[in-house]
């Protein structure tokens, strides 16, 4: 396994993250289309690559996640882009779903500053499940020693991936109910912190 900044990886790099974040968190975007070829083509502009990190087995990236600081974002959007691929009304639309829900930075239940490192979008290949892909991406931040603190956001229902980070020592900070989460089944966002 290998650990690396995917602004480093080849020109691919974008579409192989992109392919694995619609893997992990692809049902929440089928409203704007079912076909996961155009999901790629529509999606793969949107990853801000110096805050991405991946774990890569035989040339091939399995793993990701970003590590963004107060103030910064992982992900971009190009609303052309969106109108290119889903058309002009359902472009816009995108656009206008996403930047409310990608776009703005987490607001954390806690003070963020500039020693707090935010960890979002950590997937890792359905074909590469419980290899410790994930648990690798996560120590491979944390050896980078650029922050002080950790923090992340999980779903309640994500129990291996909350498993996960507490084996890795985030402790849970608060529970907030999501206001339209229902149709995916999410009760609560986890917040956890590692100092």
């Amino acid at each position: 396994m290998e650990f690396k900044r995917a602004i480093e990886c080849d020109e691919n790099t974008r579409e192989n993250i992109c392919k694995l974040f619609l893997e992990a968190f692809g049902e929440y975007f089928t409203i704007f289309s079912k076909d996961l070829g155009k999901l790629i083509k529509a999606f793969s502009h949107i990853f801000q690559l110096e805050y991405f990190y991946v774990c890569i087995i035989n040339n091939e990236i399995v793993g990701m996640t970003a590590l963004v600081d107060k103030g910064n974002n992982s992900i971009r959007l190009n609303k052309m882009e969106f109108v290119k691929y889903f058309g002009l009304l359902k472009g816009t639309f995108a656009n206008i779903v996403l930047k409310k829900y990608l776009c703005k930075a987490p607001k954390y239940p806690v003070e963020i500053n500039n020693k707090t490192g935010s960890i979002e979008f950590v997937a890792t290949s359905k074909k590469f499940k419980k290899m410790g892909i994930a648990t690798f991406l996560m120590e491979g931040i944390f050896s980078l020693n650029i922050y002080e603190k950790y923090i992340l956001e999980v779903a309640d229902t994500n129990e291996p991936a909350y498993n996960l980070y507490q084996k890795l020592g985030y402790k849970e900070i608060v529970r907030i109910k999501p206001k339209y989460t229902k149709k995916y089944g999410i009760n609560y966002f986890v917040y956890m912190l590692k100092e």
